[in-house]
């Protein structure tokens, strides 16, 4: 994997997410963030996949006992049913790596609870079948912060690269000329974005107070 230059950077039309067992079993053990937080990325994350059209890929683990995927996730795609698996692997099912194989691309885009299970072990496996992984780290969590750390530090030397939800988003707009995606982007950005987004909404406020003052 190239990870200089131009094509080191994201690209919508070569790019798939899976996003994996955020349900509620996981989120009870969550430790190495706030709950919240991963919860306000992760479906900031599917909200921009959908607006550039990056397929996305939902995914649970025993769902009859770890719980269905978090209300706000499966809402982003409300008719999509996650794809429910034994496999603590999400990268030994079939189910899923079918369609990752089907769609032909190579940028695989992942977040996942725990990430010292489950983000890891597909990480690891997908890298050594070629795929270009990128970690989405703060839509991601672990039992612990030493947990965390140190599968992201693992899944690195294994050629991952970690990588922050709004990052993934910039690297798709890549340029503000792009008209058609940069305006519900930036209202992804408003709702899930933090500071970002409130600063968004008072540019935004500062903008229609001098248009009304002219």
């Amino acid at each position: 994997m190239n990870k200089t230059g131009l094509q080191a950077l994201l690209r919508p039309q070569d790019s798939i997410v899976v996003l994996i067992d955020h349900q509620p079993y996981q989120f009870a053990n969550l430790h190495s963030h706030e709950p919240t937080l991963v919860s306000n990325n992760v479906v900031g994350l599917a909200k921009a996949a959908k607006v550039f059209n990056v397929p996305t890929i939902l995914t649970t683990v025993m769902e009859e006992r770890g719980g269905y995927l978090i209300k706000a996730l499966q809402d982003v795609y409300p008719d999509q049913k996650p794809i429910d698996r034994t496999f603590i692997n999400t990268w030994e099912d079939p189910a899923v790596t079918d369609i990752v194989k089907k769609s032909g691309r190579k940028q695989l885009i992942l977040a996942a609870l725990w990430t010292e299970v489950c983000l890891a072990m597909p990480t690891i496996q997908a890298l050594g079948e070629g795929y270009d992984v990128f970690i989405v780290t703060d839509a991601s969590g672990g039992v612990s912060v030493e947990a965390h750390e140190m599968a992201v530090r693992r899944m690195v030397q294994a050629g991952a690269v970690p990588i922050t939800w709004m990052a993934v988003c910039a690297e798709w707009q890549r340029d503000w000329a792009r008209a058609d995606t940069a305006v519900p982007f930036t209202e992804v950005v408003r709702e899930h974005g933090g500071g970002s987004g409130i600063a968004y909404a008072w540019e935004v406020q500062l903008l229609a107070a001098s248009q009304v003052a002219r």
